[in-house]
């Protein structure tokens, strides 16, 4: 259950935060599965555990912010406005995905909803988002960027030179670092001198939070705070949300690194059976309402992942298009 004020969520927000998060679990789910089945190729990492920082972040946002998120970065796409049957479309390699087919899981973009891109290098997408904040500080239409990061980008030096300058120039930007204990199989206490993120923040000189990452509201709070801040010129803001990370680093992945123990505890933080709790004793919404919603939810995730199977494979023969300038047609 929730322990914010949820006075300060009204129930659209609040019921829409729980549609967000049931559509990243389904279209994750679904991923997964075609996935074992053998009928995606590449790879996928999944985000199955962390919906909260996603839906929390960018129910803050409007569709001119920007966000860069990760090669696990489903979730914040979805949450961003994504659309599922394009994304989906490019897991499958068709000509109908956001790059067709040829971008994969892992570099998902959609600049008209702000999503700058994903990016399959650890921290890769920090300094992205960075230029987006200085963009919008430069334009004055008050935009805000906001960079999703793992614990594993914590000791990349990107990330310390973006913090340095969003914080020197005053830029309007959100770092968010989805803390869920792992680098890929590294655990934190291996990789991190000092796992307490928000304490990078005092270095800098910039405002910083940590929240409950499972805690949808928490995180939507919190998101809030940030992104007003960054809208009325106060400079930047590091959110360090625990959270955690279900399955492996990919699919595939035996997870031998850890204990059996820690995985079986993960499901009693399932930010979805809690918030969905928090709907039905704080906003009385009704048990029915929300099956309905899930029943929605699946129903349109599974159709999307039917379509997009059964379009065109994306055609080798125009590997080099749009690489190369082309002559005026």
């Amino acid at each position: 259950m929730t322990t914010v004020d949820l006075e300060r969520i009204d129930r659209e927000s609040a019921l829409a935060l729980h549609r967000t998060m049931l559509v990243i679990r389904h279209f994750e789910t679904t991923a997964g599965e075609l996935f074992a089945a053998g009928r995606l190729p590449g790879f996928i990492h999944l985000s199955i555990g962390q919906e909260a920082v996603a839906a929390g972040v960018c129910a803050a946002l409007g569709d001119e912010d920007y966000i860069t998120t990760t090669h696990r970065g489903h979730g914040h796409c979805i949450a961003k406005g994504g659309r599922v049957l394009e994304m989906m479309a490019e897991l499958y390699g068709r000509e109908g995905g956001y790059a067709l087919g040829r971008s994969g899981s892992m570099h998902i973009a959609d600049n008209a909803v702000g999503i700058l891109g994903a990016n399959a290098i650890v921290g890769g997408g920090i300094p992205m988002a960075v230029g987006g904040a200085y963009a919008a500080q430069l334009s004055g239409r008050g935009q805000v960027s906001v960079a999703f990061f793992g614990d594993g980008a914590v000791a990349e030096g990107v990330l310390h030179e973006c913090l340095n300058l969003a914080a020197l120039w005053r830029l309007p930007m959100v770092f968010v670092c989805e803390h869920n204990g792992y680098a890929e199989m590294t655990p934190v206490s291996a990789h991190l001198a000092n796992p307490r993120v928000t304490e990078l923040a005092a270095v800098y000189g910039m405002a910083a939070q940590q929240v409950d990452g499972n805690d949808v509201g928490a995180v939507l709070l919190s998101a809030r705070e940030a992104v007003a801040r960054a809208r009325a010129g106060d400079g930047p803001t590091l959110i360090e949300a625990r959270t955690t990370r279900w399955r492996g680093h990919f699919e595939g992945d035996p997870q031998r690194y850890r204990p059996r123990e820690e995985l079986q505890a993960m499901t009693e933080r399932d930010p979805l059976p809690a918030w969905r709790a928090a709907l039905v004793s704080s906003y009385g919404v009704a048990e029915e309402e929300l099956d309905r919603m899930a029943a929605e939810v699946a129903a349109e995730v599974s159709a999307a992942a039917e379509q997009a199977e059964a379009m065109a494979p994306s055609d080798p023969a125009g590997l080099t298009r749009f690489v190369y300038p082309e002559a005026a047609r």
